[in-house]
């Protein structure tokens, strides 16, 4: 890869985190600087700017299939992001509490559980 293609990643994934929430990469660039710099820029550019730069779904079904995902596999930090990112881009708590519900009957009924006080959290927060 070139050092212009891995600009042109950058740059998708950066647009893309923005319209998500403009301050998600200072905060994570600052969270990774003493231990792993490199992979805030690795995760600027293959998650956002690769994969979520696709076309095929947008952002919202994209955050949608992620909640459900991260749900699923007790990610709770990133879930609370990513249901952050939810809420910016439109995504209404009541349509987060219904993807969080419906991963009881695939992910299982404590999944689900620690899934709706995350949505709580995330949406409490910027009321």
């Amino acid at each position: 890869m070139t050092e212009n293609e891995s600009n042109e990643r950058y740059d998708r994934g950066a647009a893309v985190q923005d319209t998500l929430d403009p301050d998600i990469r200072r905060e994570m660039t600052e969270s990774l600087a003493d231990i792993a710099p490199d992979f805030a820029r690795m995760t600027v550019e293959f998650p956002f700017g690769d994969i979520y730069s696709r076309p095929g779904l947008d952002l919202r079904a994209r955050q949608i299939a992620t909640i459900s995902a991260l749900c699923a596999i007790g990610a709770q930090r990133q879930l609370t992001v990513h249901l952050r990112f939810a809420r910016n881009i439109g995504i209404t708590r009541e349509e987060a509490v219904e993807v969080v519900m419906q991963m009881a009957v695939y992910a299982g009924w404590p999944k689900a559980m620690d899934g709706l006080r995350a949505v709580r959290e995330a949406y409490t927060e910027a009321a």
